[in-house]
């Protein structure tokens, strides 16, 4: 049975997935790793979704706020061996859930063209592609989605 807990930034748990995320994030960005690294520190975020199985952490994703309607998902990580299972939409909607709920009615997010899965994720739960938002204007790896909520 699953399990949803909201927490912060600061839990043990977030902070492990977040390291296990950067190093496979670290392989498929290559040389522009570092650039987004730099928008994706965890410090300022407030709300962080954690999707246990069993008592076993598999699973996290976090929303910041971006203006006052809008929350930007951010940092959704699922252990390798448990992608494909319907974990990663249980997270995205928790999250959605959660924005609704303090009254914003849009999600944005960013990922890399080459997070296929990724991509293919936003797209099933309904994102749509949008123009490159803030500091991803320009950058020709990135794609953004937004969503109505």
């Amino acid at each position: 049975m699953t399990k949803i807990l909201r927490t912060s930034a600061d839990h043990p748990d977030f902070k492990f997935l977040v390291k296990m995320l950067d190093v496979d994030l670290a392989i498929k960005d290559g040389d522009e790793h570092s650039f987004y690294a730099q928008f994706n520190k965890i410090n300022a975020i407030k709300y962080v979704i954690l999707l246990y199985e069993n008592e076993v952490v598999l699973g996290c994703g976090a929303i910041k706020e971006f203006d006052t309607h809008t929350m930007e998902i951010k940092r959704m990580y699922v252990i390798p061996p448990y992608r494909n299972m319907g974990y990663a939409t249980e997270i995205l909607c928790s999250l959605e859930k959660w924005a609704s709920e303090m009254t914003f009615s849009k999600c944005i997010l960013e990922t890399g063209k080459r997070q296929q899965e990724a991509i293919e994720l936003y797209l099933k739960n309904g994102y749509t592609i949008i123009p490159n938002y803030g500091q991803y204007a320009g950058v020709e790896n990135s794609i953004c989605f937004e969503k109505s909520i």
